[in-house]
């Protein structure tokens, strides 16, 4: 084999090699875990100290507000307590379908660093130049999805 082509081939080998060590390479360290409470319920050794994701819908009456926010997440068989320091979203809200990152503790509670919420595509932008109804602005803002009045701003009686 002459010296170019055992350079090329050197050459390709290690382009190979470096290609597979960056796509596979602690692959197993970056993967985050999507379960259902009950999922989590019977792996609970498994995500003890992972990150994972949990899914399902907040529980009615379950909603504690406060530092932190506590909340139980259920999937009609198990349920999982959850504790987060991070602001929810606007929409979030009980019965409402929710995926939390985060790890389970020592006690079988969910301390979330991440909370997101399932919502539908029914945003329909205005047309060009025209201005939404007043109140269709702050629809997912107010309790009650029938207000039309704008949240009350810090600071104003």
């Amino acid at each position: 084999m002459t010296s170019r082509k055992l350079f090329l081939v050197a050459a390709v080998g290690v382009a190979v090699a470096g290609v597979s060590w960056i796509a596979f390479g602690n692959l197993g360290e970056n993967l985050v875990y999507y379960w259902t409470p009950t999922e989590l319920r019977d792996h609970a050794e498994k995500a003890e100290g992972a990150t994972v994701r949990l899914g399902g819908m907040v529980k009615a009456g379950s909603i504690v507000q406060g530092t932190p926010l506590t909340f139980v997440v259920t999937d009609g068989t198990a349920e999982v307590t959850v504790r987060t320091t991070e602001i929810p979203p606007a929409m979030f809200r009980e019965g409402i379908g929710v995926v939390v990152e985060g790890s389970v503790d020592g006690a079988g509670g969910f301390d979330s660093k991440r909370l997101m919420v399932k919502h539908d595509n029914s945003y329909k932008a205005p047309k060009d130049g025209a201005m939404p109804a007043e109140g269709q602005m702050f629809g997912t803002l107010a309790e009650d999805a029938g207000t039309t009045e704008p949240p009350p701003v810090a600071g104003t009686p």
